[in-house]
């Protein structure tokens, strides 16, 4: 099964346009032969779907594709059934999710990913890649049916992540609250990402785009760093 996937930490580097960081990255991905993708705006909570959207399309348009938003569609499903590539953009995990889950589109969603549509996530929408969105740093402010995400990828990822302590804060790190993550789950890699890097898998192969390290956790040893050189493909 050939499978491609280009997971960002995040959407937008601080004093950058929106999504001005990975737009070379993205067209690269997705090439020429994609004329159009497929958007969830379901991660949007503070904003209309609607702005959502406008926001990503005029992106997407100046990079050369046009867009399609799944929640103009009447069948939601179909759309998807049709999609040349498939993008989710972040906001709040649970809520994304919890749409991902009523619209019954978590199984197509893996389906067409798993036979070769390409999929781009940031943020939530990477967060929702992995087996669960367990290792989310949003507010759970909707329950979703179930923490069981798409499983496109057999790792989790922490988007966002940083080691930074402010000072005065007696609040756990984020490194503390993955570590309790793998107590409960000791068979799991855990991978943080940083702001600015991304993950591009095709196939059997990943590798960490970006200038910053990645850092990955697992129960019982201690965090071990990456850069872009490092062989990772272990992880799948």
């Amino acid at each position: 099964m050939s499978k491609k996937l280009l997971l960002l930490s995040n959407s937008t580097n601080i004093g950058e346009e929106y999504l001005s960081y990975p737009r070379q990255e993205i067209k690269t991905f997705l090439g020429s032969s994609v004329k159009k993708i497929v958007f969830l705006p379901f991660a949007a909570v503070t904003s209309t779907y609607d702005q959502y959207t406008e926001k990503v399309e005029q992106v997407f348009r100046e990079i050369g594709y046009a867009v399609d938003s799944l929640h103009l569609a009447e069948k939601p499903d179909e759309l998807i059934h049709q999609a040349e590539a498939i993008v989710v953009g972040g906001g709040n995990t649970f809520h994304l999710l919890h749409c991902l889950h009523k619209h019954k589109l978590v199984e197509i969603i893996r389906d067409k990913v798993n036979h070769g549509t390409p999929y781009i996530g940031w943020s939530a929408g990477s967060n929702v890649a992995c087996p669960t969105i367990k290792t989310s740093n949003d507010m759970p402010i909707i329950e979703p049916i179930s923490f069981q995400a798409l499983n496109l990828v057999p790792f989790q990822i922490n988007p966002h992540y940083t080691d930074a302590v402010l000072p005065n804060h007696n609040g756990e790190t984020r490194e503390q609250r993955l570590k309790e993550f793998l107590v409960l789950n000791p068979d799991v890699y855990v991978v943080g990402l940083q702001e600015g890097t991304m993950l591009r898998i095709e196939d059997s192969s990943i590798r960490l785009i970006g200038n910053k390290k990645m850092y990955l956790f697992k129960f019982g040893e201690a965090r071990k760093e990456y850069d872009y050189s490092d062989d990772l493909n272990f992880l799948l």
